[in-house]
């Protein structure tokens, strides 16, 4: 017997989503992990909340599209 197969449509890429809402709303940028993990959802960015360690790290990589200092300390 085969083991079921997973179907991915085209999964939502995370720190597309935040580089997206960052430059939509540039005030999101100051919000926390866990807040921002609701406006993604709410605002349709992701289907389901993402996990906040992830959230966490790619607020890290968002911040030097906006500030390439910010990755260099």
């Amino acid at each position: 017997m085969l083991a079921p197969t997973l179907i991915v449509h085209d999964p939502p890429c995370l720190l597309a989503a935040v580089r997206a809402l960052y430059s939509r709303l540039p005030e999101t940028r100051y919000l926390e992990p866990r807040e921002l993990q609701h406006i993604l959802s709410s605002l349709r960015y992701t289907e389901d909340l993402a996990d906040k360690a992830e959230i966490a790290a790619t607020i890290k990589v968002a911040c030097t599209d906006f500030d390439p200092e910010a990755g260099a300390a």
